[in-house]
């Protein structure tokens, strides 16, 4: 079974966003919270998936992040609300 590309928006303990992208939410999401996942995310755990986007591949999904990581915190607020369910 192929795995989706998608880009995913993290809520850390602190409060703060983190953007990712990965083909495997699942896998992904545990390694963040056992604090092998991006370095930013490590000491900030637990976190919380509060947005997800899957895309055709991986070069679109790389695309989206760096978009979604150039929007102000407020502009991902918005988006995370507009998108409803996980």
């Amino acid at each position: 079974m192929k795995k989706q590309d998608c880009v995913y928006m993290l809520e850390c303990a602190d409060g703060s966003l983190y953007t990712g992208w990965t083909n495997d939410i699942e896998s992904r999401l545990a390694a963040h919270n056992r604090g092998t996942g991006a370095k930013y995310t490590r000491g900030r755990g637990p976190v919380k998936l509060v947005y997800i986007e899957y895309l055709p591949d991986r070069s679109t999904a790389l695309r989206r992040e760096a978009a979604i990581k150039k929007l102000s915190r407020d502009k991902k607020h918005l988006l995370i609300a507009s998108h409803p369910g996980k």
